[in-house]
């Protein structure tokens, strides 16, 4: 049984992982949201201004009213008010007590370890809060996606043959990888 907590926050020998606050707009319309580079292997266009980025930051944090919501903005932990990325639950199944998880990350900071330390981080919370399942996915072209999950633990399940719709709204292929509570045992 999963026991919701919500977003609280994370902290590791060099990140943050806390909620998005409204001061977050402009880091997150610099370091990643406008750049079509981190956007390319997403499900959402990169952001076109920054009144855009302020709107979806605003129902994010509305968001935060439930305690079913888990979503961190990346922070170093020396300057937590510079936001690199973020990392969150996308979909719940309370009934399999399962949770799918995005995240993505300003370029400046790919291959450095970042979404790895926070991926660790995130999927611990989720089974101290009960989950017994946490699934992601990526894009096939986008393979360091899927080596960020291999290096978490999760488990390749397979390809999903036009499971998925890229930011021009093209059927694409897409990798599944999952991991278990019992795996960490």
């Amino acid at each position: 049984m999963i026991n919701h907590k919500g977003t609280k926050c994370i902290t590791t020998g060099r990140i943050t992982l806390r909620p998005f606050y409204y001061d977050d707009a402009e880091n997150m319309f610099k370091n990643w949201v406008n750049d079509p580079e981190v956007t390319k292997y997403l499900s959402w266009t990169p952001h076109g201004n920054l009144n855009v980025t302020k709107e979806c930051l605003d129902n994010w944090i509305k968001d935060y009213e439930s305690d079913e919501n888990y979503h961190w903005a990346i922070t170093f932990k020396k300057n937590p008010n510079e936001v690199i990325g973020s990392i969150g639950v996308v979909f719940i199944d309370n009934y399999l007590e399962q949770a799918h998880i995005g995240y993505c990350l300003s370029r400046k900071y790919w291959n450095k370890g970042i979404v790895s330390e926070s991926l660790k981080e995130v999927l611990s919370y989720l089974f101290q809060c009960g989950f017994t399942r946490i699934v992601a996915i990526h894009h096939v072209l986008n393979p360091a996606s899927g080596q960020v999950m291999k290096k978490c633990g999760m488990k390749f399940e397979g390809i999903l043959r036009k499971g998925g719709k890229d930011n021009k709204g093209q059927f694409c292929d897409i990798a599944q990888y999952a991991i278990l509570k019992t795996d960490l045992k």
